[in-house]
Formats: C-alpha cells, structure tokens, sequence
C-alpha cells in the first residue's frame, strides 16, 4: 500500500519538531480555555450568585447507577491514555505505515483499499492528522469524567461512539474481523469496537441503569460473543489447537513470539518468551482451556444469574488479564501502540452488565415524572424503618419541598429557561444566568468540548485542500537556501519551437528547473511536481512562468522535449515551457546557475543534480531548492508541489 508510505524515517527530525510544536501550540491554548471557563464561572457566581425564589431548594437527583458510572469513568480514563499514546513523537510518519498497513495486510483487497485511502489521508497532512487524534481523543475522555448526566453527556457519548467507529475501520481494519485467525486471544474484534459500544450505552436514559432487565440484556448480548469465540477458537483447521503447524508456529504461537520480540522491559520480555515456548509444546492443552473457559463464561452470562455471573466474572478476569498480559503483551508496548488492546475495555464492560444486574433505589421513580411519584426508599431489613434514598443536589432544577409551594415554569435561571426558545437562551443575560446556576464540572466538560474542537478543526481545514503540507518536502530536502542577487539571462527554444528568453518573462514569478528529457528516475517525478504545482496556481496562471531547461546534450531536439512532455502528462499546462538549445547554450546555462551534468559511462543514465529556482517578478532569484523528489509517493510529489507553488506565491506578494 504505497500510498501510507511517506519514505521519512519515523524519527524524522524535521516533522518530530514540528508535531511537537504543533501540541505545544494546541495544549497552551486548552489551558488558555479551561483557565477562560474557570474564571468565567468563578466571576459569574462572585458578581451575580445563584439565586431561587424564597422558599425554595433544589430538586433531589438520584446518584448515577454505578453500572453507568464504571462505563463513564473507565472509558473516559481509556481514551486519555489513548491520546497520550497518540502524542509519541514518531506517529506523524509512523502511524499509517507501522500501525494501519501492517492491520490491514491479512484483510480482504476490499479493506486493504479503504484503509489505504486513509492512510494516504493522513500522510497528506500528518502534523495536523497526528495532533487531531491527541486532542480528540484526550477531548473525549475528558468529557466523559467531567460530563456525568444530562444533555452535554449524551454529546460526549455520541462523539465517543463516531470517533470509536473512525478508529475501529481505518485504523484497526475493522477489527480483523475479515482476516482469517481471528481470535479474542489476539483482540477480537477491536479495542475501538468496545469503546463505541460503551459509549452507546451511556446513551440510554437513566431509567434503564436502575433495573436488572439491562443487565440481563448486556451480559446475555456479551456471553453470546463469548459463546462465538468460543467456537472460532476450537474450529478444526484454523490452527488454534496446534502449537505448531506444519513445521512453522500456529497462530497462537506466531503472535506470542511477536510479541515477545517487541522492545519492553526485560522481566516482561522473558514472561512472554516462555509463554510463548509453553504454547509450543501444549498448543493443545492452551487452547483447551481458552475455549472452555468462553464456553462456560458465556453460558452463564446468558443464563444471567447474579451470584453465577459474579463467578464467572472473576474468572473472565484472570482468563482476561493473563491473555492481556501473555498473548497481547500489554497492547501498547513496542512499536508505535496506540491502546492496550481489547481485553481491559472487555472487562469493563462485563462488569458494567454485572453490575447492572442489582436493581438500582429509584427505578420505579425514575420511569415515572418526578411530580407523579415520591422517591422511593431503600429496602432495610426487617422491623427497621426504610431510609430515604441518598441524593445529589441540583443547581439546575429547583424543586418543591413538603412544605413549600413548587416554583414557576419561569423561575430565574436554567429552570426557567428551558421551556424557552433557543434565541432566548442565547440572550447574554441568559448566558450569564446559566453558567452562575452550573456546577464547575459542567462548566469544565464544556471545555473537553472545546479540545476536541482544537483537534478536529484543524485537520478538517487541513483536509479541505487537495494538496499535502509542504513539511513533507521540507523533511526529504531541507529548507530551501534563501538568495538576492540578478538571475542570469538566457535565450533558448521551448517546446513549441519559439524563442523564449528569461527577459520576455519580465513581471512574473518564473519556477526554474532542470529536467532530462530521457531520464526515467527523478525528471519525471520533478515534473509531476511542477505539474501539480501548475494547477496549483492556477488561478495564478497568467503570473507564474513554469520553466524547465534541458539537462541532457545528447538529446537536444525538440521532439525529445515533446514526447517527455506527452508522457508526463504536461501538453496541457499553460504556463510550462520546457526549453532547449545547442550543446553551448545549455552548458552556458548550467554553469550559470551552478546544476552539474555528466554523461555516465558504459552507457548508464546522464547523471545530474536536482534543484529548483525561484524567480521573481523583477527578474532577481530569491530561493533555491533543493529538489531530490524521494520515494515519489503521491504524498510527496503533491508535498513539493506545494512547496514550489507558495514559493510562487511568496514571489508575487513581494512585488
């Protein structure tokens, strides 16, 4: 998949200092934003503190179910560490072509396509994709600890479950559910699967937290999905019941010594290692006790007893946690990992559906109008009286007491304003009411909201332009070498047969390089790059001269010129003009402006240097590239050719 391969070295100085910097930039102006919002907030209730109509007292809110809140806290906590994942210096460069294509290679052509489009997405605009997936992501999370109910959770889950959705089919292949060897063991099906199911389930309305029918529901959906790996898992002829297959290592083996070849701590490195050993020679014993343990512990999840599921609870763990640590190595270890793997967002979400298991004080009240029924009260053993449920106190929603009447549908602040329309509540004294009736950590999620922000915008700004970021171009070649002095004149012959001097083209930026008509390596990856540079500045075409000068003296005549102009696809450029000359002319040319030429021996190809000039308008050179084009992927070229049209760009505006 050529496309994700940029040809930098993951550690490439250039884009690690500007990744970097970019998350430099980015995380001063998230500090900048929280600090903005906690100063608001504390202003806002100094000079205008919440107020209600005497007599009244906020509404009693049922505590979050603690199903809920282990789905919330844990996810939330998950997708910090994933964005700090994706902040390692080398996931500019690395991540699509150490990360995404090596994922997709065992999938269907089908998949390996998608994947690959995105992957050339990202190599495009790598500082901006790889920034994007750090504040995202930490965006996210930050979100899901700060937002615990109401309307600004529900946009943090939904975010969670289309971002989760993105990773799970451009950067996991759909979890490999399409490739063959597919394995809980290994990962099945995805970690950012699990993480958009979670985030689904923070969607459901509170009511459906406080009874047992949801965790019913939950354990049963995942004790079938165990009950499936199960049978993968012991399906004769996928290799799974052989530590050996064939002379090479099975499956389980294969991806045990991977794992154990990864660089980590020693201690860890020799665990792995002799796991790995251990399924080698007992292939058949291990996968044994994988498949009756799914078995056994997605029955009893479907059976959905409580005291039966708390067991097999316990042992999805151990089983879960030994193959976190002995089959996946913690996920995120060596290589550019970017989250440890599906078995800890697995647990999660068992427990949560364990959990949900015990029904919840408050689940008759929750599903009827608050005004329609009283809380109810816990159940207390006998002879002793009920205790009243325990209770949150909310700003937002005052309510009335036993012996207070209730407030008015338009009492101040939010309570009041939400049976207003939206240009009401827009209205700054609204605002202003709303934000002194909000708790500080509402007030905070809405900064997470502001992070994702900081990361998805850019990118998309990014992604609205064809071409790459001209960091790419910088990386392979360097920044250009800036210069002031007179461009020396020439009078040649372009392509068409007329006389071209550099004098006729007085008043406009002149782009000038050197091109052998005959050459097959780099000539025609430079003019690929001049091309996409011409119908960069298109809308400049009548301003911007793209000049190339022939570099070979053997093949001078302007049918050579022509014929390399009809294979690169080059005829139809309006501003390209490709001139030639005699032997003389030409050479007086290349000594002028310093390009080596050399015709190599026993007939190999005509040896040059690749650069590029800038010329402006008054007929003076202001840079000089270094023009070495790289592995010519599809990145690059648009990269240089980027950086050759805001070259162009910078000339006309310094006119």
């Amino acid at each position: 998949m050529p496309g994700m391969n940029s040809g930098l070295d993951v550690d490439d100085p250039t884009v690690v200092s500007a990744f970097k910097l970019a998350l430099l930039h980015q995380g001063i102006a998230a500090v900048l934003l929280f600090a903005v919002l906690a100063l608001a907030w504390v202003g806002v209730r100094e000079f205008r503190p919440r107020s209600a109509p005497a007599g009244q007292r906020a509404q009693p809110v049922l505590p979050e179910a603690p199903a809920r809140q282990v789905l919330r806290i844990g996810f939330g906590l998950l997708w910090i560490l994933d964005g700090i994942l994706q902040a390692q210096p080398g996931m500019a460069v690395g991540l699509p072509s150490q990360v995404i294509e090596p994922t997709a290679q065992s999938s269907p052509t089908w998949v390996q396509h998608l994947v690959n489009w995105a992957g050339t997405t990202w190599s495009y605009h790598p500082i901006q994709a790889a920034a994007a997936a750090v504040w995202i992501q930490v965006g996210i999370g930050v979100w899901l600890l700060l937002a615990r109910n109401g309307r600004l959770s529900q946009l943090g889950a939904s975010a969670a479950v289309g971002w989760g959705l993105v990773v799970w089919v451009f950067g996991e292949s759909f979890g490999g559910i399409f490739a063959p060897g597919l394995s809980w063991l290994t990962g099945a099906p995805g970690a950012a699967l699990c993480y958009s199911v979670a985030a689904a389930l923070l969607l459901l309305p509170d009511r459906y937290w406080r009874t047992m029918q949801t965790g019913r529901v939950l354990l049963g959906c995942f004790g079938a999905f165990l009950i499936a790996m199960a049978v993968l898992q012991a399906w004769p002829g996928r290799g799974f019941w052989q530590g050996n297959l064939h002379g090479q290592p099975g499956p389980l083996t294969a991806m045990v010594q991977s794992m154990a070849a990864q660089s980590q701590p020693s201690g860890l490195a020799d665990v792995v290692s002799w796991f790995a050993n251990v399924v080698r020679a007992h292939g058949f014993a291990i996968n044994l006790i994988a498949v009756v343990a799914l078995l056994g512990i997605g029955l009893v999840f479907v059976a959905g007893r409580r005291k039966a599921a708390h067991v097999a609870l316990i042992v999805l763990a151990v089983l879960g946690l030994a193959a976190w640590v002995l089959v996946q190595d913690l996920g995120f270890l060596g290589g550019l990992g970017t989250d440890p793997n599906s078995m800890i967002p697995m647990l999660l979400l068992a427990t949560s559906g364990y959990l949900a298991l015990t029904p919840q004080p408050g689940a008759a009240a929750a599903v009827a109008p608050a005004s329609a029924q009283p809380l109810p009260a816990e159940p207390s053993p006998a002879g002793q009286s009920p205790r009243p449920l325990p209770v949150v106190e909310s700003a937002e929603q005052p309510a009335a007491s036993a012996d207070r009447p209730a407030p008015a549908p338009a009492a101040p602040g939010p309570a009041g304003l939400q049976h207003r329309p939206w240009s009401r509540r827009l209205r700054p004294v609204n605002l202003i009411a709303t934000l002194a009736s909000a708790r500080l950590g509402t007030v905070m999620s809405a900064g997470a909201v502001g992070v994702v922000l900081l990361g998805a915008v850019p990118m998309a700004a990014a992604q609205a332009s064809s071409a790459a970021a001209p960091i790419l171009a910088q990386a392979l070649d360097g920044s250009s070498a800036p210069l002031n002095s007179p461009a020396p004149g020439f009078t040649l012959t372009d392509q068409s047969g007329k006389r071209v001097s550099l004098a006729s083209l007085r008043g406009k930026a002149v782009l000038l390089t050197f091109l052998d008509p005959v050459c097959v390596t780099d000539c025609p990856l430079i003019a690929q790059e001049f091309r996409e540079a011409g119908l960069l500045l298109a809308g400049q075409q009548s301003r911007v001269e793209l000049v190339a000068v022939n570099l070979n003296p053997l093949y001078s005549r302007v049918s050579y010129l022509q014929a390399f102009d009809r294979e690169e696809g080059l005829a139809g450029i309006t501003d390209w003009r490709y001139l030639t000359g005699s032997q003389a002319q030409l050479q007086l040319v290349w000594k002028n402006y310093g390009v080596a030429s050399e015709t190599l021996p026993a007939g190999a190809m005509l040896g040059h240097s690749d650069a590029a000039f800038v010329i402006g308008p008054d007929g003076r050179m202001l840079e000089e590239l270094d023009f070495t084009p790289g592995p010519g992927s599809a990145a690059t070229v648009s990269s240089f050719a980027t950086e050759l049209a805001n070259a162009a760009s910078q000339a006309l505006s310094q006119s």
